[in-house]
């Protein structure tokens, strides 16, 4: 998969030089490449933003540099039925296990990550949707798109030690995973529990499959 993101701070997305998706960026299953945002701008100082028309704090994110910077990744893109643009927005649809599984299935992510005030308002015109990881607003777009890679990638053949392991997780298809044990059996009196050392591969599902729907009812309920 080939995902492309412009941002203003290239170096805020260190983690993906680490664990799981460091691996599968030297297997060759993730591309990442930086796209920076101030190369497009148009005058010595590479601004990229200005002041609101009407009047307002802050600083919002200009629309040429932006279009230049999603331009220049176009012209050596993928086709259009295999690519999907992300623009980082509170205001967009929240991100989710189905979301993630959605978007694995494209060949190429861009991901367009905000800062400062927001963007002009032409710019959601470059993206096909805008996605959210929270109701809450962040610094800027880097964290929520490292969020979704993180999520996206885990979803692609090959990322995990086994394919299987994306299929326990939580979410996965919709409800929350069950309680998960390892040696010791006994710590300080906290043992685990007697059916997962039974043997029993029937009773242990049964187990697992109730202990998922309790924690969604809790979930839902707040029990």
């Amino acid at each position: 998969m080939q995902i492309d993101i412009i941002t203003l701070f290239p170096n805020m997305f260190a983690p993906l030089e680490d664990s799981i998706i460091k691996r599968a960026r030297e297997k060759g299953i993730l591309n990442i490449k930086f796209t920076q945002l101030r190369d497009f701008a148009f005058d010595k100082h590479r601004q990229v933003d200005d002041t609101p028309f009407g009047g307002g704090s802050g600083m919002v994110l200009k629309p040429e540099p932006m279009f230049r910077a999603v331009r220049s990744i176009l012209e050596n893109s993928l086709p259009l039925e295999q690519r999907r643009i992300l623009i980082m927005d509170p205001i967009g649809e929240q991100f989710t296990q189905s979301k993630a599984k959605e978007l694995s299935r494209y060949d190429q992510l861009i991901f367009i990550c905000g800062h400062y005030e927001g963007f002009d308002e032409r710019i959601y015109e470059l993206a096909d949707e805008a996605i959210s990881i929270g109701e809450y607003v962040l610094t800027g777009g880097e964290l929520p798109a490292m969020v979704i890679i993180d999520a996206v990638a885990r979803m692609l053949p090959d990322v995990l030690g086994s394919d299987e392991s994306a299929k326990t997780d939580s979410f996965y298809d919709g409800g929350a995973g069950y309680p998960q044990y390892t040696k010791p059996r006994d710590f300080e009196g906290r043992l685990v529990p007697e059916v997962l050392v039974s043997g029993n591969h029937a009773k242990i599902a049964q187990w697992r499959k109730e202990q998922s729907e309790l924690r969604n009812l809790k979930k839902e309920h707040r029990i």
